[in-house]
């Protein structure tokens, strides 16, 4: 069965391209492109007419946490609180489940001027067990009802990093596993009408048995293809089993791969432990340049066994001091991988990536939401902050996405970051990293501008020209119809 996608055209930003300008003809078969002509010259078993339209390569979000994304969706949204005591309040005033947990998202306290307190949640929630995850991930605040159910009752603040933060939100009561897989396949199916026919999944779990089993309960099949990113936990489980990068997981017809391994080697900026060179300011004593949660020699050694059977890496590396010791893992292994997202990174360490063949992997929608926190934590270093411009040209492979839930998984809004460098009415915040919308679209294709004969038949149609538009709109812009391998997971009416 062949499908043909009828007079569509490349964007002008793939002006070299051969056909430029000129209405096509793209011929799909066996999930592949297999013909590509000028339009009428080509002919298929079933037609998609494209009425003149934009192709365009499908979206990859490189980063994301799909399951925590599907319940963040439905939690309390406390991101637009300004203080401890306010978020409290939007707490309080918001719907509850009788008896149940009150789970709230999105608090970033780097810039409050009160800190989240256990007691703070019980005024405002008298003996009701609330949890709330802040919006980097990195940090959970939890009421004394909740301290109880993680099996923390005596901590003193109620307020956790890291990994007793990372453990205590894995105790907390879950929705059933049916409920969870029902959330994720309808995040993602709105993933795929904004364009995205791929993701990379970091969730702390065994990823490709959880998308195995979501596959075969996707009544048309998955919306997208999905890499399954093996958690640290379970690297000699999957060397045990022969699992290697790349390979396609049983069950999912080939839309879902085993991914790299990812591991933490410090925290977050928010939370001020993304470990730097230098303290931060007004913060003393052992963790005041950040946390360190890795040995770099035992690491070094988990990266080059790891490719010894087949497996890469993905080290999630924030701070300075992280991004330089990542790089010198994988120096010292020989093999490349990925930094997961290189936030601070010295002059010295930026052509490193390259030579190195580490993939700088970076969620431009940070660096605008977060541009206060780090011009108030980083201000004496704040030249290397969000560097996409020195790592591109440094010769950098950036391959981007939202880490959703942290931002929101809508690659529109992750390129408009890139180029713009500002998602409010701000000038843009050092736009002397930004990216052109060429380089920020190819960050986000997998380095395409245009597909060719052979590439799989992911495809997206948009009704405005990304080279059109300016560069403030590209949030704006309407995804017509999403195609996987071949087949339409989103159209709207063309």
């Amino acid at each position: 069965m062949t499908l043909l996608l009828h007079n569509v055209r490349w964007s002008r930003l793939a002006s070299s391209t051969a056909g430029a300008g000129g209405l096509l003809d793209l011929l799909l078969e066996g999930g592949q492109i297999t013909e590509i002509g000028p339009s009428g010259t080509l002919s298929g078993d079933e037609m998609l007419d494209g009425d003149g339209v934009v192709v365009l390569p499908g979206l990859r979000d490189r980063h994301v946490h799909l399951t925590q994304w599907a319940i963040a969706r439905r939690r309390v949204d406390v991101s637009g609180a300004r203080s401890a005591s306010a978020a409290a309040h939007v707490l309080a005033d918001a719907d509850r489940p009788d008896g149940g947990l009150v789970s709230g998202f999105g608090f970033r306290d780097g810039l409050w001027p009160d800190a989240p307190h256990r007691d703070l949640l019980e005024r405002a929630l008298p003996g009701v067990p609330v949890a709330v995850v802040s919006q980097d991930l990195h940090s959970l605040w939890l009421s004394p009802a909740a301290l109880k159910l993680v099996g923390a009752a005596d901590h003193p603040s109620g307020l956790l990093r890291e990994e007793p933060a990372f453990r205590a939100i894995a105790a907390l009561p879950q929705p059933d596993v049916e409920v969870l897989d029902r959330w994720a396949l309808e995040a993602v199916t709105s993933a795929a009408a904004r364009g995205v026919t791929g993701i990379l999944d970091f969730e702390f779990v065994d990823t490709a048995e959880t998308w195995a089993r979501r596959a075969a309960a996707a009544d048309d099949g998955l919306p997208l293809r999905v890499e399954a990113a093996i958690f640290s936990e379970l690297l000699e489980a999957a060397i045990s089993a022969g699992v290697r990068t790349g390979d396609p997981v049983e069950g999912t017809n080939g839309l879902v791969t085993v991914g790299p391994c990812k591991v933490l080697i410090d925290g977050s900026l928010n939370s001020r432990t993304a470990f730097c060179h230098d303290p931060y300011p007004g913060i003393t004593g052992d963790d005041a340049r950040g946390l360190l949660t890795q040995d770099p020699e035992a690491l070094s050694a988990n990266i080059s066994r790891a490719a010894r059977h087949g497996i890469r890496y993905a080290v999630h590396a924030i701070g300075d001091r992280a991004n330089t010791l990542a790089l010198d893992c994988f120096e010292k292994a020989g093999v490349g991988g990925r930094i997961e997202h290189a936030q601070l990174v010295d002059a010295d360490d930026l052509p490193r990536f390259a030579r190195l063949g580490v993939i700088a992997s970076v969620q431009p929608s940070h660096a605008v939401e977060d541009r206060d926190v780090a011009d108030t934590h980083w201000a004496d270093r704040i030249d290397k902050a969000f560097p996409y411009r020195a790592l591109a040209d440094a010769g950098a492979t950036l391959e981007m996405g939202s880490d959703a839930p942290v931002s929101r998984l809508d690659p529109w809004h992750t390129i408009r970051s890139a180029v713009t460098r500002t998602d409010d009415d701000r000038p843009a915040w050092h736009p002397e990293q930004s990216m052109t919308v060429a380089e920020a679209l190819a960050a986000s294709t997998g380095g395409l501008l245009h597909p060719a004969v052979g590439d799989p038949a992911d495809l997206i149609l948009v009704d405005d020209d990304p080279a059109d538009l300016d560069p403030a709109g590209l949030d704006d812009i309407q995804v017509l119809a999403t195609l996987v391998a071949g087949r339409v997971v989103h159209r709207r009416q063309l």
